[in-house]
């Protein structure tokens, strides 16, 4: 019968790990006895990378070389797979609302941690607060108003910019209104509603 050192060592010797994943310094602790030493073992050897904070990352082998995991694995990792959501300017921006801010991090909003983490040469700032698991276009845009002062865009411009975007279609207003309700302020409900309102008026109404 083999004793346990043995299971254990060979548990090792199958240990192989996943490209473009992330790893905590216990999670290998399912391959050997000593995680610690385990995991500067496959860093020497080039199949493990360093993230900070006892994470690491097994690099992903694409035609530019190797890459670090995702922003997404690296989060989900360091949050022990809590629920979270990313925010921020590239995610405002795209609603196409007249905002073109730029954050040297990633806003991250979640369930477990709240401050400022380095984690494999990127930037985060994480943020305990209300978010839905599913977030939308309409989410986002209650997001940004909710931030408008942060990337420095008037209310007058953002007004315009969701009337435009409900005008086209772009929005939902049921939805914008409902994520206003349960996630905005209740300025950021009345420049929503103000929107919706104007975006409903009869054509002849802007000509008076």
């Amino acid at each position: 019968m083999k004793s346990s050192r043995e299971r254990t060592e060979r548990r090792r010797r199958r240990f192989r790990p996943r490209e473009g994943t992330v790893y905590r310094t216990r999670d290998l602790a399912k391959w050997t006895a000593n995680p610690t030493r385990l995991a500067h073992r496959l860093v020497e050897q080039g199949e493990l990378m360093p993230l900070s904070l006892g994470l690491y990352g097994c690099p992903r082998h694409t035609r530019f070389g190797l890459t670090p995991p995702t922003s997404q694995e690296v989060i989900r990792g360091f949050l022990e797979d809590a629920p979270f959501v990313f925010t921020g300017p590239e995610y405002w921006n795209a609603l196409g609302l007249g905002s073109t801010a730029m954050f040297p991090l990633q806003l991250v909003y979640n369930t477990k941690r709240s401050g400022e983490f380095t984690l494999g040469g990127r930037r985060y700032l994480l943020r305990r607060v209300k978010f839905p698991r599913r977030p939308t276009a309409e989410w986002y845009a209650i997001d940004l108003i909710e931030h408008r002062a942060m990337v420095g865009i008037d209310r007058e411009i953002l007004q315009q910019g969701l009337i435009t975007s409900l005008g086209r279609g772009e929005l939902d207003r049921d939805a914008l209104r409902q994520m206003a309700r349960h996630f905005g302020t209740k300025d950021t409900q009345q420049l929503v509603e103000t929107a919706i309102v104007t975006v409903g008026r009869p054509a002849h109404t802007f000509l008076a």
